[in-house]
């Protein structure tokens, strides 16, 4: 997938309203035909950053069967991500579009703007069977974008009209803007929402995290979900070796996940995949130059640490977790309404699979 293959035109524009047309031939692929909209904000929170919107011709996209992850369906209305995280593997994603993995990811984030009309119509479609539905798992759907497109509410009210099961992971804090529309999705059908908290290191945030809220406002997120009633699983990722992965530093992250009232943590240690590699590699030389050969040589054999080291980690965090009270994540049965014709009735997707540790994205 190319720029070239998406549009027959593009439009560009800024804040102060200029535009300038430009011809891009080419068939349309992933988002139809319509003209993808370049804008710059000139606000404190944009600068610097460029918003793609384009119209997607279809937002509901099936996990390849060969992939790691333990579901099979995922909603992602943005890509790139203003998170930052120089870790993040949703990095490589931005090539396909002939655009940069670093900086790029960081500031030019493509917004599918029709995304919930989309979703509306494909989950009414016969051909859908209700299955889970997967976000925040490219890149964080409440990350700074959503806060002018407000994509989500439209995601979720749409999933919520059809009984259909979700769930979402996030390092964001505006999902508690949604707060009201989760409940009653919740009301109706299974929903799952974890919170990406890896580590508490002030330090190691700032640099390695740059675009995303603190971990104890995260850890807040997780606290007020509870105190409404919906349960918030924590993806404790990634803990990242030689620098987050000491077993003090293990203990206060799971002591303080436990203490927000998380019902579950879930360890992943970093992985570092191509694209994702390159950056974080020279961030490393840049922050702590005498890890670099260590990282070389505990990634030698590709993108994951070795299973010792992963086995090591999970061993060490459920530990902690049981002497805290909480638990490794048990996904429960989802709930349905029953629709009001019976041949457009929707089959509640069940219980995930157990996969291996793996680093989802965001992380």
């Amino acid at each position: 997938m190319r720029w070239e293959n998406l549009t027959v035109g593009s439009t560009t524009s800024t804040a102060s309203g200029e535009a300038a047309e430009h011809g891009r031939a080419g068939e349309a692929a992933l988002f139809g035909a319509e003209s993808v909209t370049v804008r710059t904000f000139d606000t404190p929170e944009f600068r610097g950053i460029t918003f793609h919107e384009v119209r997607a011709r279809s937002v509901l996209n099936r996990v390849p069967g060969a992939s790691r992850m333990p579901f099979e369906w995922t909603v992602n209305p943005y890509r790139g991500c203003t998170h930052a995280c120089v870790y993040c593997f949703a990095r490589k994603t931005h090539s396909y579009l002939d655009l940069d993995t670093g900086v790029g990811f960081d500031t030019q984030i493509v917004v599918k703007v029709n995304a919930p009309d989309v979703l509306r119509r494909q989950l009414a479609s016969r051909r859908w069977q209700g299955d889970h539905v997967a976000m925040g798992t490219n890149v964080d759907c409440y990350q700074r974008a959503e806060g002018r497109y407000r994509l989500m509410p439209g995601i979720i009210s749409a999933l919520t009209e059809h009984a259909n099961p979700f769930s979402i992971l996030t390092k964001g804090t505006l999902i508690l803007r949604d707060l009201d529309l989760l409940v009653r999705a919740a009301e109706v059908t299974d929903i799952g929402i974890s919170v990406s908290v890896g580590f508490l290191d002030p330090g190691l945030w700032r640099t390695v995290e740059p675009g995303t809220p603190a971990p104890e406002r995260r850890l807040d997120v997780v606290r007020t979900l509870g105190e409404h009633g919906i349960g918030c699983g924590v993806l404790m990722a990634p803990v990242i070796p030689f620098l987050s992965d000491h077993p003090a530093q293990l203990r206060a992250t799971v002591r303080a996940i436990a203490e927000a009232g998380a019902t579950s943590v879930t360890p992943l240690a970093l992985h570092l995949r191509p694209g994702a590699r390159e950056w974080f590699m020279a961030w490393l030389a840049q922050h702590h130059p005498h890890l670099v050969r260590r990282y070389e040589r505990l990634y030698a054999e590709g993108a994951y640490a070795p299973k010792w080291y992963q086995r090591r980690i999970t061993r060490q965090v459920h530990e902690l977790a049981q002497e805290y009270g909480i638990g490794p994540a048990r996904p429960g049965l989802a709930r349905r309404i029953r629709p009001p014709q019976p041949a457009d009735a929707l089959t509640a997707a069940g219980p995930l699979p157990v996969s291996e540790p793996t680093q989802l994205t965001l992380m």
